[in-house]
């Protein structure tokens, strides 16, 4: 795997390219009916991706599921940057700057059909942040480094067969305090391709294998 300097160096250096690559992908059409911040930041100088775990409190299907901050849009929302923003504010206490944000991944519907928009930001170094979680809406945060995300032995795939015959695959990544999966798992996966293609290509997401 590459060190993590290594990679730190790569996640500032890519940045310019990555917001091409996002702003070339058009993502930003038709208004989605939720969004989601993909939060990058570094833990000790060691690149990583935060995740937040919902809290039980909330009622609906994604109670307790990790997850990244972020959820319905409102009708005051501009777009899917200012939604995803708002509820990261909402449930993390932490106004992340339009400045830092790199662009926007496809739409992608959840597993109730609502449309998705993540949207990719950098927060920078996390000890400079003061994370202050709604209990309501967040039971945990924590963080996964991309050198942890990279690995094989971490990288996983369920296999699903609907009742018509039709198959598919969805990325799962373990090993770390909590199983990363569904829409969570896509994102994350479409995210580290994102930031380096040559050392990650996603999986066959709605292949029949």
């Amino acid at each position: 795997s590459l060190p993590s300097c290594l990679l730190l160096s790569l996640f500032i250096s890519l940045e310019r390219r990555c917001r091409a690559r996002l702003a070339a992908g058009g993502a930003g059409g038709a208004a989605a009916a939720a969004a989601v911040l993909v939060p990058l930041c570094s833990v000790r100088g060691r690149p990583a991706l935060l995740f937040t775990l919902r809290s039980r409190r909330l009622a609906g299907p994604h109670s307790g599921d990790v997850s990244f901050p972020g959820g319905r849009r409102d009708p005051a929302d501009g777009d899917a940057v200012a939604t995803a923003l708002r509820e990261t504010r909402e449930e993390l206490g932490v106004a992340v700057a339009a400045t830092s944000v790199w662009g926007q991944l496809r739409t992608l519907p959840d597993r109730h059909g609502m449309t998705v928009a993540p949207v990719v930001a950098n927060l920078g170094p996390l000890e400079a942040l003061t994370l202050n979680p709604n209990p309501d809406e967040v039971e945990e945060v924590f963080t996964l480094p991309l050198a942890h995300l990279l690995r094989e032995e971490n990288q996983g795939y369920t296999h699903f067969r609907t009742a018509s015959g039709y198959g598919y695959t969805l990325p799962v990544f373990l090993n770390g305090p909590h199983k990363v999966w569904g829409l969570t798992a896509i994102i994350t996966e479409l995210t580290l391709e994102l930031l380096l293609p040559g050392r990650y290509r996603t999986g066959a997401v709605g292949t029949d294998r």
